[in-house]
């Protein structure tokens, strides 16, 4: 397919079904108008197993969110806005991943490798996701990662055995997904993928008990795109280490 049309299709198909989901209580009106934007990048860079990947992904961590979410809202750790994410929580998500599919696209890189980051950021977003929503919901003692202090939970830099056992299930479901699309490329890499979209969980859980109290700036979308962004880089030297 000629560069363009592909593109054309992408946008076209991206609009037609941000047109029809929008009714779905997953983003706010906004969200979707930049999930379309991102569709549109993935398609057109990754073709339709890039974007299912992330289709997917948006689905589990919108299901895990609902899970025990009036129980959550009841105790004041659910998600704002009914637990819908908006251009700024998509984003904080998805940009490293988006960064890595257009250099795939424009082919400056070695595409395996940059699969690889693509794979292990979106396994990082998931595995946080999985954590904090599970760990705030049946989560038992939590406590600070820098000092292992008792702390009330949702507090930043806060962990659980119940919510580090679920990032774990997270990252594992998100790296299985993405390594089943892609499996001819990056199926040799699935265990990097898998403990570095895990290990990256364990450091944003790190960066938001250090920093996020002393610098106002560094809101939770700056430590998901950190964390994301940590998980590819890790993923990505180790697999050029380990297989050249």
């Amino acid at each position: 397919m000629p560069f363009e049309f592909q593109w054309l299709w992408a946008f076209c198909i991206n609009a037609i079904l941000i047109a029809v989901a929008q009714r779905l209580p997953l983003l706010t009106r906004s969200g979707w108008f930049h999930a379309g934007a991102l569709g549109t990048i993935l398609l057109g860079c990754l073709g339709l197993r890039g974007w299912l990947s992330v289709v997917i992904y948006l689905l589990l961590g919108s299901l895990v969110t609902r899970l025990g979410f009036a129980r959550k809202q009841a105790s004041g750790l659910a998600e704002a806005r009914d637990g819908c994410r908006g251009p700024e929580n998509l984003w904080g998500s998805a940009a490293t991943g988006a960064f890595l599919a257009i250099l795939i696209g424009l082919k400056l890189g070695p595409e395996k490798l940059l699969l690889v980051g693509f794979a292990a950021s979106f396994a990082a977003k998931l595995a946080d996701t999985f954590g904090s929503e599970i760990g705030k919901r049946w989560g038992g003692r939590t406590v600070l990662i820098t000092s292992f202090r008792s702390v009330p939970p949702g507090t930043d830099g806060a962990i659980s055995v119940e919510g580090t056992l679920a990032s774990a299930l997270g990252s594992l479901l998100m790296t299985s997904v993405i390594v089943s699309f892609f499996y001819e490329s990056i199926g040799p890499f699935a265990f990097i993928i898998f403990i570095a979209g895990f290990f990256a969980t364990l450091f944003e859980s790190f960066v938001g008990a250090v920093l996020q109290h002393r610098l106002t700036f560094f809101t939770n979308e700056i430590v998901n795109a950190c964390q994301t962004t940590f998980a590819a880089l890790i993923a990505m030297a180790i697999a050029s280490s380990w297989f050249g």
